[in-house]
């Protein structure tokens, strides 16, 4: 949340201009306010997500710190606090904590450490927003972008997908990270007789196993620590509707099995209940992964398994169907050049044939990447060859093209991460942003395929990439 917007409230004048440079230099708003009448009229008079986080002494001159955190919560219960205390007061700040306050630090602290705490309480701000959206999307109207395709061989996907759409099934859909998994679950949705309620979906690998399971069952008041209000969980948000599990090879045993009881029994147990719900959901799943082979290997149950893959659609790579490609391109480039009010209208010769011989490892999510930054960085009305990142020397020409490698989904996977990573100085959190997966899939990848990164000499690492 590089454009965040901080409060910060301390009588201290010196610690509110410190910190104002400091989060400045990593392009972070600030507001400050000197005592906490000044900050709760500001809370009181603004909008819900006018701010991102709260960074509060604990000591105020005009009333009570911790009177003032209460006032806050009443009126932002969702805003991410963090409380500065000095020495001496460290109760007050574990009592904060008790309240609902995020964390705290202690003065005087230094740069590194007050930036830390920020960017994990923002970091957490933004997942529960990406979160709280998902929850709300009530009567999806449609799909979030057209189906754009004219190859035979997605065109018999998208038919696949259409006949499929109006049995109550659940449904396996497997394909490369890219290739737009959630696109065809949505269609499948949007043309079923479920199209009146939600369509939901969640990412089984960006989440642990707790916050998982308390996404998909929901918890009552008092399951566990935090747990200050009662929350419903995304088996009864969609029911009636569809519920769509994006990686679900990544899921543990433990919730594999819980799982397992939703689709034969239809019924769930919210976190810290005793009575179970009924629920009426079709589930449809996909992965990346072989799960065959992670069935043969006793990581993945195959009563789930075959519950879960009654039909299967298998969305083609970007590289087998390589006349989407222009197609494609030129919808990114309409959808950008709307966003951003540019007048880029179309695509250079020089272009285009880069992105039609290029083979895409990262399918339709790389290729709307490329596309993207092209119409940020072009100068004209058309896309030329410069501003793109796809080179000649990634193509390799056809007189001397040698024949096809015959080579296994994993073996591929093992050399894009690798490529990835490579690339960008093995930097975790900006490898798996452009691979399209969670920081935590990416770090069972890479002890998964014994990945490694030579360091140049003078090499350090970049926060949490080491």
């Amino acid at each position: 949340m590089a454009s965040a917007n901080i409060l910060i409230c301390d009588d201290e004048a010196g610690i509110c201009r410190y910190l104002q440079k400091t989060f400045a230099a990593r392009g972070l708003r600030v507001e400050t306010f000197g005592n906490g009448a000044s900050l709760l009229g500001r809370l009181a008079g603004g909008t819900p997500d006018d701010a991102d986080l709260l960074l509060q002494d604990v000591r105020m001159p005009d009333m009570d710190g911790i009177q003032v955190l209460k006032r806050v919560k009443e009126l932002r219960p969702a805003l991410p606090v963090v409380i500065m205390t000095a020495y001496g007061t460290i109760d007050a700040a574990v009592e904060a904590i008790k309240l609902g306050a995020y964390d705290y630090v202690t003065k005087p602290f230094p740069k590194e450490k007050i930036l830390g705490v920020i960017d994990n309480a923002l970091e957490r701000e933004m997942l529960r927003r990406e979160n709280q959206v998902l929850k709300e999307e009530l009567n999806r109207p449609g799909i979030p972008e057209h189906i754009v395709f004219t190859s035979q061989k997605f065109r018999e996907v998208y038919d696949l997908t259409l006949r499929v759409a109006a049995s109550s099934a659940n449904i396996m859909i497997l394909g490369e990270s890219g290739t737009g998994k959630e696109l065809i679950a949505g269609t499948v949705h949007d043309n079923s007789t479920r199209k009146g309620h939600r369509f939901l979906s969640l990412n089984c690998a960006a989440l642990t196993d707790t916050l998982l399971e308390s996404q998909l069952f929901g918890h009552v008041r008092g399951a566990f620590t935090g747990a200050v209000t009662a929350q419903k969980g995304l088996l009864e948000e969609a029911g009636g509707g569809t519920l769509f599990l994006d990686e679900i090879g990544d899921i543990s045993p433990a919730v594999q099995a819980k799982l397992l009881r939703v689709i034969q029994e239809r019924d769930f147990i919210p976190v810290g209940a005793t009575r179970p719900k009924q629920v009426d959901i079709r589930f449809v799943a996909a992965t990346n992964k072989d799960l065959e082979k992670e069935v043969r290997e006793g990581r993945f149950r195959e009563d789930l398994y075959y519950r879960l893959n009654v039909i299967t659609i298998n969305l083609p790579p970007l590289r087998e169907r390589k006349e989407d490609i222009e197609p494609l391109a030129l919808h990114f480039l309409r959808k950008y050049a709307r966003r951003m009010q540019k007048e880029v209208a179309g695509i250079g010769e020089h272009a285009m044939q880069l992105l039609t011989e290029y083979q895409w490892p990262g399918n339709v999510r790389e290729l709307e990447n490329v596309m993207e930054r092209a119409v940020i960085l072009a100068r004209g009305n058309l896309i030329t060859a410069d501003v793109l990142p796809v080179r000649s020397a990634d193509i390799m020409p056809a007189a001397t093209t040698p024949p096809p490698r015959l080579i296994s989904l994993e073996t591929l996977e093992r050399e894009h991460i690798e490529r990835i990573l490579t690339s960008t100085g093995f930097h975790k959190s900006r490898s798996a942003e452009l691979l399209g997966i969670s920081r935590k899939t990416l770090d069972r990848k890479i002890v998964e395929y014994g990945l490694s990164f030579a360091r140049p000499a003078g090499w350090q690492p970049d926060g949490d990439d080491a």
